[in-house]
């Protein structure tokens, strides 16, 4: 690749794809397009990044777009406990002293790169269906590429969309995880949370609690929409939205998300993992959580997971969930 390239799943089956130099803006423009990247702690003050060309296409057009990148072979890291038992440990501490009802911790495992290219990635990314949404960013020295099941937000005039996603078994597991007490408190921490942020925004409806399939693992899954009374920028949405408690600490407070960044830290998170990520096209927003992916540096490969840790947590549990995103990911992009 010659220059940078973006591109996020979009309605109709389409995608969006941005080609570079992109420039960097403080506000999305009224008319085209521009795409959503921050960090975890939204201190990026330009986050808008406007492309020099930008289309609506199908998947292989997109794929097209990426040239030709054979996929790497990759020597992984053996990924070991102790760093996330002690961070386990002081969350759980925390959790009792009342600082914390929820948090989310997250595990890196690492790799190396020998042939091939991010971009190979990226294809696999946009080679995805429903309901995962394919999204990335791409230039010569690194990027990422996933295939998110969450959005933070969809807002077309007036109507927004989210949703809560929370709670995580196997598929085989579905059965039990429907009357999974944990888990169940987990999603509903969530689900209300996002309620409680919404309801003075409009006429809010919270559809029911389901059961989403992604292939090897399965999560709880609730709609909520809101009809807004008046007209709100996308990035007052995305500030109130993120982190929503799937992905953060709760109660959200400028305490319980700087210990949660400080953790994050420790655990070598990439700081756009669970970072909103999306785009507008003339006023139409789509933003997702960046998850169930992969970054790169040259020949430096991340691939991180996160686990909801309660009162109810267990590390032996949460250490297995964290197994079990790293391997669903590693399915997806055929690793």
């Amino acid at each position: 690749m010659s220059d940078s390239l973006a591109f996020l799943g979009w309605s109709g089956g389409k995608v969006l794809v941005g080609h570079g130099p992109f420039l960097d803006v403080a506000e999305p423009p009224s008319s085209g397009a521009a795409f959503y990247r921050n960090e975890f702690g939204l201190g990026d003050p330009k986050p808008w990044r406007v492309p020099a060309e930008w289309q609506l296409v199908e998947p292989a057009e997109a794929m097209e777009a990426l040239g030709s990148s054979d996929m790497p072979l990759i020597s992984w890291e053996t990924l070991e406990a102790t760093l996330f038992a002690g961070v386990f440990q002081e969350i759980t501490t925390s959790i009792r002293w009342g600082i914390f009802e929820k948090t989310v911790p997250v595990v890196v495992e690492r790799g190396r790169m020998e042939g091939g290219g991010g971009a190979a990635f990226a294809r696999r990314a946009l080679a995805t269906a429903p309901p995962l949404v394919p999204y990335g960013f791409l230039d010569p020295s690194g990027g990422f590429a996933g295939m998110s099941p969450e959005h933070l937000l969809r807002l077309d005039g007036r109507t927004l969309r989210t949703m809560a996603l929370a709670g995580t078994a196997r598929a085989e597991e579905r059965e039990v995880l429907a009357v999974d007490e944990k888990e169940i408190r987990e999603h509903e921490f969530v689900a209300q949370a996002l309620v409680s942020k919404l309801g003075d925004l409009g006429r809010l409806e919270r559809g029911a609690r389901e059961v989403l399939d992604l292939g090897p693992i399965v999560h709880f899954h609730t709609p909520i929409e809101v009809a807004l009374d008046r007209d709100e920028s996308i990035d007052s949405l995305i500030r109130r939205l993120h982190p929503t408690p799937a992905l953060g600490p709760l109660p959200r407070t400028h305490e319980t998300m700087s210990r949660l960044q400080t953790w994050r830290d420790r655990l070598g998170a990439p700081p756009e993992f669970g970072a909103p990520f999306g785009a507008v096209v003339d006023g139409v927003a789509r933003v997702l959580v960046a998850i169930r992916g992969l970054w790169w540096q040259g020949d430096e490969l991340k691939l991180p997971a996160g686990c909801g840790v309660i009162e109810a947590s267990r590390l032996v549990n949460e250490w297995r969930e964290l197994r079990l995103k790293r391997e669903a990911v590693k399915a997806r992009f055929g690793l």
